[in-house]
């Protein structure tokens, strides 16, 4: 019997006759894949309760019951699972009733190995399929330009010579720099350059979630597992099974959590929350910071062997500040692409927006570039942009109505204040080291006052 692979599949046989169950369980699990079987409709339901199931292989006569009724009962409750009916040469009318009503394909009996893995080959391309759909709607759904990753300068130019090298690898990369530099657009040319490219591409925030929540989203859970773990379900490591895990903001990962990624890393091995089942991945992993990790490492907030296993690729992605001689470039494709989106394909910037364009130090990145740009096509009257599309640097000093004393609110005073130290910062963490408070909070709070 091979050993279980890293993308084997987990599938449930239902089906009254012994030696069927014998048989295909031996076969599948000859594959590599796990299998495990069921004599009744009540079993295999309540074992699809129980665990998470790739593929179910179902026969269309379980003794009195009906197996169709069964099917509609699987497709009900377990919608993301494929089943396979098993049906006699007699009942193939049966088996395409079946397919109708939700089956992904059928078996004639008897059946030999060789069936069993040509349908195991069809669930994997239609697995493949369907997150390439999900992945070409969410890049419709973005409407985000294409970055051009090529460069003038030497610091940026030599950063994605790196990576490109290394995405054929498995080595964990670990991407440094400030928020909007186009750390998640670099992983994800990773990901396209890597062995796993029609694998799934799959991101995790940080500091999105809960300690408890981003634990269970990363590794999944078993039902039970927690209040409100109504059903087992995957995480996002297994949704990225022979692809890629990207963990944007890895600086903000919660320490009670970081064992438990670093032997992922090491061992390749996790389990499920309220599992005690080890569990095997080959996703390859990619992280991203705009934190100091050394510093993280000094102040104990981020575990030192995490941090060198992260570090066997990394690179810092320059500011847009740094990159004068890409800006001229990387602004004619912004505005390429959204005068083609919006149809107004005569735009320009002005000779003062271009020279104002070129003198900003832009502390938002590639990020505030392309919002810059969409909002001028947006809102300029005419075919020219006028400067007054562009911010003007340095940024502006308070205004005389927000201060102290004052008559705003709090909310305004806060805002313009983070602004300022923003503006004046060299990086996240040396503001929030000004404003007194931790860098995942004025992270959380950029996000909420969109800065």
């Amino acid at each position: 019997m091979k050993p279980f692979a890293a993308d084997s599949m987990r599938a449930l046989i239902i089906d009254d006759e012994k030696a069927i169950r014998s048989s295909t369980v031996i076969a599948i699990r000859a594959e590599g894949h796990v299998a495990e079987a069921a004599d009744s409709r009540a079993i295999g339901l309540l074992k699809l309760q129980e665990d998470a199931y790739d593929l179910v292989f179902l026969d269309l006569r379980l003794g009195d019951e009906d197996g169709l009724e069964v099917l509609e009962d699987i497709k009900r409750s377990f919608p993301q699972v494929q089943v396979v009916v098993f049906t006699a040469y007699a009942s193939v009318a049966s088996a395409v009733t079946a397919m109708q009503k939700g089956a992904f394909d059928y078996l004639e009996k008897p059946f030999t190995p060789e069936n069993l893995r040509q349908i195991f080959i069809r669930v994997e391309k239609h697995r493949k399929l369907e997150t390439k759909i999900v992945e070409l709607q969410t890049e419709i759904h973005l409407q985000n330009p294409t970055l051009d990753f090529s460069s003038d300068d030497p610091a940026m130019k030599s950063a994605v010579e790196i990576l490109f090298k290394a995405a054929p690898t498995q080595a964990a990369i670990l991407l440094l720099g400030e928020s909007g530099t186009g750390k998640s657009a670099l992983a994800k040319a990773i990901h396209d350059r890597s062995e796993g490219r029609d694998a799934a591409f799959v991101t995790v925030s940080c500091p999105s979630l809960s300690r408890e929540l981003l634990e269970s989203e990363l590794f999944g859970h078993v039902k039970g597992a927690f209040t409100g773990a109504i059903r087992d379900t995957w995480g996002k490591v297994a949704a990225a099974e022979g692809g890629t895990l990207f963990l944007d903001e890895i600086g903000e990962l919660p320490l009670e959590i970081q064992p438990k990624l670093l032997r992922l890393l090491q061992e390749r091995q996790y389990e499920r929350v309220g599992e005690h089942k080890i569990r095997v991945t080959n996703a390859r992993i990619i992280a991203a910071t705009n934190n100091d990790l050394k510093e993280r490492v000094r102040i104990g907030t981020f575990r030192e062997d995490l941090y060198y296993r992260l570090d066997v690729i990394s690179v810092r992605v320059p500011p847009l500040r740094e990159r004068g001689h890409d800006l001229g470039r990387l602004t004619k494709s912004y505005l390429d692409f959204f005068t083609r989106q919006l149809a107004r394909p005569r735009l320009a910037f002005s000779e003062s927006a271009t020279k104002r364009l070129n003198s900003y130090r832009w502390p938002g990145n590639l990020r505030e570039l392309r919002n810059t740009i969409e909002r001028a096509v947006i809102l300029a009257p005419d075919d020219l942009i006028a400067e007054r599309f562009v911010p003007e640097n340095p940024p502006a000093a308070l205004d005389a109505k927000v201060a102290v004393g004052s008559e705003i609110s709090l909310e305004t005073l806060e805002e313009a204040h983070i602004r300022s130290i923003l503006g004046r910062a060299s990086s996240l963490d040396a503001a929030a080291k000004t404003l007194g408070i931790d860098p995942a909070t004025l992270y959380r709070k950029r996000k909420r006052l969109n800065l």
